[in-house]
């Protein structure tokens, strides 16, 4: 009994010796990156965090980042990137300590990345111990993740703010809950930045090839003002930083004599973003009316679904087509005067019977707004979407600016995907 004893200490006291060699390795590979920006907040981490990257590429640092949304990337200096891999496909914030270690062997002059973590207190030792940023971003506080971090949006607030970095800066774009914001970095002798989205010029703007919103770009800037970038040169950099595979994209598809528009509004998938994102394709006239509204329903997001549902009130959509699982979901929370609009293609149907179903529920040319969650059947209507050819814009009424394709680097775009390019002025 005493051998098992022994034998079960010494494993433990390996255990810990280990443990604080990796943490003082981790510290050390740390302090080789003079500074390192943590972005937190609800919507737009992602591109947040590419066009942070890009404004200090401008600025002539030498930059590392790593984004987490809909396709995990480790982007190099040069602004190259590829996938971060991952053990059995499961995403896990330990891996942030390796992700460290790389960025350490190009001794970069800062660090940009993405919080993996949603539970509050992940979140806090993602900060504390395994990034501990001098620069904090807070983008937004947005209804997603209430289960976690909820149940009220002043809940949210809180637990996002715990990744402010105790005697740092932190920037946020956030209005309504700025008051809590400011509460929580006091508390941690923080300094809080604010920033206002119309101090970005449309003129600024239409330098993209892709599709971002004033608030991610405002936040860009302040982070590249805190390092000692110019204006100038944080925007040249941010027009030439390449977009995030799940940035907002409409496809143009050609099915027998329909000519319709696909917009892949999955990664805003909160209520409020998702208006957003549908609005603002509508101003740029990217999509038009009629418009039919695809909902995927996942298991496991079943508040989301509900949501989802909700929302068409606002949207007011021709048809609204349920897809994924349980479509009763979303389809409980739809108001009663739009019940009738509903196509219910729930199940997980095989992909050229999920394919004919949309197509079939969208009568002559129409734009259509796929909503939710890409997993599961959302991914399997992209993937038969991009399949299908393509039309051109020319003769379409409904289009009046130029679009153009914008090619991202080291990534395959799929046929018919189109990004608004407004050219650099």
């Amino acid at each position: 009994m005493w051998y098992l004893y022994c034998v079960f200490t010494l494993c433990c006291l390996a255990l810990l010796i280990a443990g604080v060699v990796e943490q003082r390795n981790h510290y050390r590979n740390l302090a080789k990156i003079p500074h390192r920006v943590l972005v937190n907040g609800i919507r737009g981490k992602s591109s947040i965090t590419r066009l942070c990257a890009g404004a200090l590429r401008g600025g002539g640092l030498q930059v590392v980042a790593k984004t987490t949304g809909t396709a995990a990337r480790f982007i190099f200096p040069d602004a190259s990137e590829e996938p971060v891999h991952r053990k059995f496909g499961i995403a896990n914030v330990v891996e942030q300590i390796g992700i460290v270690r790389r960025a350490a062997i190009y001794h970069p002059d800062a660090m940009v990345i993405e919080c993996m973590a949603v539970m509050p207190a992940l979140q806090e030792i993602n900060q504390s111990k395994l990034i501990r940023s001098d620069i904090g971003v807070l983008c937004n506080v947005r209804e997603d993740h209430l289960a976690e971090m909820g149940p009220t949006l002043d809940d949210v607030a809180r637990s996002l703010s715990r990744s402010m970095p105790v005697g740092g800066i932190c920037i946020t774009a956030e209005r309504e809950r700025l008051d809590i914001l400011r509460k929580e970095a006091e508390r941690r002798d923080c300094r809080l930045i604010a920033v206002d989205p119309e101090t970005v010029s449309d003129q600024e703007m239409a330098g993209f090839g892709w599709i971002t919103f004033k608030e991610n770009v405002a936040i860009a800037l302040a982070v590249a003002e805190q390092l000692g970038v110019a204006r100038d040169k944080a925007l040249a950099g941010m027009w030439e930083a390449p977009p995030d595979p799940g940035v907002l994209s409409v496809v143009r598809i050609l099915h027998k004599q329909q000519r319709l528009r696909f917009a892949n509004v999955f990664a805003a998938n909160d209520p409020e973003s998702t208006l957003m994102n549908i609005r603002q394709l509508e101003q740029q006239r990217l999509i038009g009316r009629p418009l039919n509204v695809v909902i995927n329903c996942r298991p496991d997001r079943v508040e989301r679904n509900g949501q989802m549902g909700a929302i068409c009130e606002e949207i007011d959509p021709q048809r609204i087509i349920l897809i994924g699982e349980p479509t009763r979901s979303a389809r409980s929370t739809i108001p009663a005067g739009l019940q009738d609009r509903v196509v219910d293609l729930g199940g997980k149907l095989p992909p050229n019977r999920l394919l004919a179903g949309v197509l079939a529920a969208t009568p002559g040319d129409a734009s259509i707004v796929a909503v939710g969650n890409i997993h599961g059947q959302g991914e399997v209507l992209i993937h038969e979407l991009a399949a299908l050819p393509s039309w051109s814009p020319e003769d379409d009424q409904m289009h009046s600016s130029m679009v153009r394709t914008a090619i991202v680097p080291s990534q395959r775009v799929p046929k018919g995907v189109v990004y608004q390019r407004g050219g650099r002025r």
